[in-house]
């Protein structure tokens, strides 16, 4: 089916639908008093199919108010309790996966297949941080380093640094929400969340969840969704001890030059590679991980798979069946079974990808399979020989486009991939351990993924980049570490009974 039948069908399956109204979340309860509302589309069929209240000034100051009253009640809590309130929205989640996973596909376009993938990975992070909630460990320092410290010991333990501000993005609106509330309630701070204005309604949700946990203390959790104009109280105010944003370079480092003495966590932007010295094991595991990794979620991904060298020998046979892999990709409904792509977040946005390719076409690249645009659609697309000075080969594309290259030599291949102003994750084919370990060693990432391709996240496992691909890490124990300060109590032994 060509990209304009897909377009047209999407408008075929439109239809008149009374939205559905969410409501906003301020200290743990939802807002009943009349707000200004957001609309929500299908993002296939461009129908609007929910309302969610949109927060004023006054509301993100009530929000962060109670947050900070209730940050002692909330740090008070046992560790038994904040494993009980995780577990709890374990349960929930669980309980309602297929509900979320069709809102998730409404609100974001992603294929149903990944939209339930993605909340069986929000209950993995729940499911991790319930027990990593019961294993923040202190330490005891023997401080007697010297004869002027005879006597001298120490205890370090942890505590939680306290209210947290957290602006998600749209693509992963329930896992990318997750992986920032769960650590805080793992490790007992009070957040209030901005939920993408794209894509709020499973961020809304899943505050439903939490506001039937009555072990929360009043004011532990607000879910506001935002406009633009009012965002900026997120960023600048001093009453949040840290500032958690995931979303575009440009929109990060603006906000950590605003936000002050808080502590900021960022995960931005990627232009992942992945190098094919061999085929492990055989060419077909390989081309269904590269294939994988180039378009799973339309490229719409952080860890995308943007670009593919290839080694030289391999190239014409990789280059051949990667080929033939993507022009069976199906793209369509996204709430049918066998889609594989489906919508762009919007039509801007397909066009600022159909924009690049023809750039890259002009500026000597060559293109291999799709290009195509229609509506919000875009078909999968696969360049060659893309130049450095093209946006789809320099920046992030955000789309289903992979850059294909020829090389000679591993260390250039290497060399090549950090040729980016990113650094996020990198994949590696080899069967070479000397080979897996100097690119472990020499790639300019946060995450090497060794025979498999760079899109690959475990949600235990750090994450977070180098570069301009951020500062801190994701990754439910470790997004913990920056939620929780150190106190050292330091003690002199006086010979005293």
């Amino acid at each position: 089916m060509g990209i304009q039948s897909v377009e047209n069908k999407a408008k075929e399956a439109s239809r008149d639908v009374t939205p559905r109204e969410y409501r906003m979340y301020i200290a743990n309860k939802a807002v009943e008093s009349p707000r200004k509302f957001l609309d929500v589309t299908n993002k296939y069929t461009g129908v609007v199919e929910a309302k969610v209240q949109l927060a004023t000034h006054q509301d993100i100051d009530q929000a962060i108010d109670a947050a900070v009253k209730a940050q002692p009640a909330m740090a008070a809590l046992g560790s038994y309790e904040r494993k009980t309130i995780l577990l709890q929205v374990v349960t929930e989640l669980k309980r309602r996966s297929e509900e979320i996973a069709q809102l998730l596909t409404m609100e974001c376009g992603k294929p149903i297949k990944d939209a339930r993938g993605e909340v069986t990975r929000s209950i993995d992070t729940f499911q991790v941080a319930a027990e990593e909630s019961t294993r923040i460990y202190g330490e005891h320092l023997p401080l007697d380093i010297s004869p002027r410290n005879k006597g001298l010991q120490g205890i370090v333990r942890k505590f939680p640094i306290g209210p947290i501000s957290m602006v998600s993005p749209w693509n992963f609106p329930l896992n990318l929400v997750a992986h920032k509330v769960a650590p805080a309630l793992a490790v007992g701070c009070t957040f209030v969340l901005k939920p993408s204005s794209r894509t709020p309604l499973s961020a809304l949700v899943l505050g439903e969840i939490l506001e039937a946990c009555e072990l929360l203390p009043k004011g532990a959790f607000s879910i506001l969704p935002v406009s633009r104009e009012d965002a900026d109280m997120f960023t600048v105010d001093e009453r949040f001890k840290l500032l958690t944003f995931t979303g575009s370079g440009m929109a990060g480092w603006g906000m950590k030059a605003r936000a002050g003495k808080k502590k900021v966590v960022m995960e931005l932007g990627g232009n992942a590679p992945c190098i094919v010295e061999d085929l492990v094991p055989d060419l077909d595991y390989t081309i269904q991980r590269l294939v994988t990794g180039g378009f799973y979620q339309g490229g719409q991904s952080c860890i995308h798979m943007q670009r593919l060298y290839i080694h030289e020998r391999l190239y014409d046979q990789v280059k051949h069946a990667f080929l033939e892999a993507v022009k069976k990709l199906k793209v369509g409904n996204p709430f049918d079974e066998d889609t594989f792509l489906g919508p762009m977040i919007s039509e801007s946005a397909a066009k600022g990808i159909e924009e690049w390719i023809h750039e890259a076409v002009e500026k000597g690249g060559k293109l291999l399979a799709g290009g195509q645009r229609s509506g919000s659609f875009v078909e999968p697309t696969v360049l060659e020989n893309v130049p450095m000075e093209a946006n789809a080969r320099k920046e992030e594309i955000f789309g289903p486009v992979v850059l294909l290259y020829s090389y000679k030599d591993f260390k250039e291949a290497v060399d090549e991939a950090n040729n980016t102003h990113y650094g996020l994750q990198s994949g590696v084919f080899t069967s070479d351990l000397n080979k897996a370990f100097y690119a472990f060693e020499h790639l300019e990432a946060g995450g090497v993924v060794l025979n498999d391709s760079p899109s690959v996240r475990v949600d235990s496992q750090p994450y977070g980049g180098l570069k301009d691909s951020g500062i801190q890490r994701e990754g439910v124990k470790y997004a913990m570490e920056d939620m929780l300060e150190h106190k050292v109590l330091v003690m002199r032994n006086v010979g005293v009974l």
